[in-house]
């Protein structure tokens, strides 16, 4: 095919984004056979609606557990390395269940572990993975490859359960746990192959392991635009889970169905979601992405009746292309309007945490859906969802999502490098800083309005406690003041400040008194010295 410098194809002009993507997408393909494998091997050895929502469970529950400590972890190692040993372990594990399986020595106890541990290896794959892409392609062609590993992600969800079902009917229930297992072969070859280019950072230590997470929640703590999107994500994923927990199930006993039913299930959700995916360029930019998620929601709701009130292998077929298309349309915009609220030094830990809410939300929706079911049935089961998605439509409508294209959330550089003359600053905690302001008395209430919005600037970069305080004799002078962990935290909060911060700090300069410019004190932590056994302070000659 030719690719022109505006063609979505031209990632595949690098020749190592090209090789991985093709063995990501048949190790995806393994996945996706494993994944319905599973979850057909649950219905036949125990086919209570809680066991087989369990096997969903155990795949998601895992990556809400452990993608903060992945994210972090992506961030301080070789992903190269960190991608090949998971993905060892992963192949392990596949092959070792294979032959379980094949000598008919499965149980459900240790299938839910089985799922358990790749689901696991999934976590800690799914960060770094995201994290390499930037360095296999031009800068001018991450959106193309970013789009084509979701392409990629749905032409494997297409053609994994379609697969899957085939060969369990025609040669074993063994099958698709065997070929899982060396589906990894590739991707582990192609990882010892590549040889990864060395990435330019901050000049700054690394962070260690807890503080780089911590860094992380803060950061999704006090931004707006990631809040929003958060909630916009619970809200759909929590009943949009019926689905996927309830549909071995919904094939085998709601429609009468056997492996091969199932497999059309799935594999229709993965060609509903290419679709989609073709689609989703021309929707965004007439309708936004708020009305995309709706439709998303309200497709999904769509299909959760359908399942409920018609028991036809035809008609689930069609309303899973609508659920792969509305899938594809709510995962999509959600994930764009996370990349959007992040900046380069948190986008890892920042995806961590929307992958935790994500995988969260899935896994508590499949324990609850399981349960409703057991208790209520499954066509009840499936309206109570498709209603709740529909009522949480108005009620999360103002949290409005891609509030983070709006921003320049690129680093300003224009903070001054602060003086310390201190040879063990870095050894001294806490810091604090402190800002001194005149402002008019007709600014006053502008100023503490802005002073608000920077609070949470100041504590996305690193900040644990803000305050702003007013003097007593001069009430036009205002003190702000923040602290932050360490000397070495608070220059990495220099490194952090955003050309959107910049923004702030200049329209609340632009409101104080003329000529008079904010005087900025550094005070480290100190250390007192011990008392002596008798109370008084060691070194006293008193």
């Amino acid at each position: 095919m030719l690719i022109t410098p505006s063609s979505p194809w031209e990632p595949f002009r690098s020749r190592a984004f090209a090789i991985l993507w093709v063995v990501t997408v048949i190790s995806n393909i393994g996945t996706w056979m494993n994944d319905v494998g599973a979850g057909w091997l649950m219905a036949s050895l125990d086919p209570s609606p809680v066991a087989v929502s369990l096997v969903q469970a155990a795949t998601t529950l895992p990556v809400f557990l452990f993608a903060l400590l992945a994210g972090a972890l992506a961030d301080m190692f070789d992903r190269r390395k960190l991608l090949i040993v998971v993905n060892v372990v992963m192949a392990a594990t596949a092959t070792a269940f294979a032959l379980l399986v094949y000598l008919d020595a499965a149980t459900p106890t240790v299938l839910i572990g089985v799922t358990f541990i790749l689901g696991t290896c999934a976590a800690f794959v799914a960060p770094a993975w995201q994290a390499i892409v930037p360095s296999l392609v031009p800068r001018h062609a991450l959106q193309s490859a970013i789009a084509l590993n979701s392409t990629g992600i749905n032409v494997s969800r297409a053609i994994g359960p379609a697969l899957a079902g085939v060969l369990i009917f025609s040669v074993g229930i063994y099958a698709p746990f065997a070929l899982n297992a060396i589906s990894f072969i590739g991707i582990i070859l192609a990882l010892f192959l590549w040889r990864m280019t060395p990435e330019s950072g901050s000049a700054l230590p690394r962070e260690h392991v807890i503080p780089a997470i911590v860094a992380g929640v803060r950061y999704a703590l006090h931004s707006a635009p990631l809040k929003a999107t958060l909630i916009r994500a619970v809200s759909f994923f929590l009943f949009a889970s019926a689905y996927w927990a309830l549909l071995p199930l919904i094939a085998k006993t709601s429609l009468g169905g056997d492996a091969r039913s199932y497999g059309i299930l799935v594999g229709a959700v993965g060609v509903g979601a290419v679709l989609g995916a073709l689609l989703l360029p021309k929707l965004r930019r007439r309708f936004g992405p708020d009305i995309i998620a709706m439709a998303g929601t309200l497709g999904t709701a769509c299909v959760l009746v359908v399942f409920a009130i018609v028991p036809n292998l035809m008609a689930a077929a069609v309303g899973s292309l609508l659920a792969g298309a509305s899938w594809i349309g709510v995962l999509s915009t959600l994930n764009s309007s996370v990349q959007t609220a992040l900046p380069s030094w948190v986008r890892a830990r920042g995806l961590s945490v929307f992958i935790t809410v994500f995988f969260g939300a899935m896994s508590l929706g499949s324990i609850v859906w399981g349960q409703v079911a057991q208790t209520v049935g499954i066509p009840a089961a499936l309206i109570i969802a498709a209603v709740g998605a529909l009522i949480l439509i108005p009620i999360t409508w103002r949290m409005k999502l891609g509030q983070g294209e709006k921003l320049d959330l690129a680093p300003s550089a224009h903070w001054p490098s602060p003086v310390v003359v201190h040879e063990n600053a870095h050894e001294r905690s806490p810091v604090m800083t402190m800002i001194a302001y005149q402002v008019p008395l007709e600014n006053h209430q502008r100023f503490l309005e802005l002073t608000k919005v920077l609070s949470h600037a100041r504590k996305r970069s690193g900040a644990y406690s803000w305050g702003i305080m007013q003097d007593a004799e001069h009430p036009d002078r205002f003190s702000e003041y923040f602290l932050e962990t360490s000397w070495l935290n608070h220059l990495r909060h220099h490194e952090r400040v955003s050309g959107a911060d910049r923004i702030i700090q200049d329209e609340i300069r632009g409101l104080l008194a003329p000529d008079i410019t904010p005087v900025v004190t550094h005070l480290l932590g100190v250390k007192m010295p011990p008392k002596s056994k008798a109370g008084l302070w060691k070194g006293s000659d008193k």
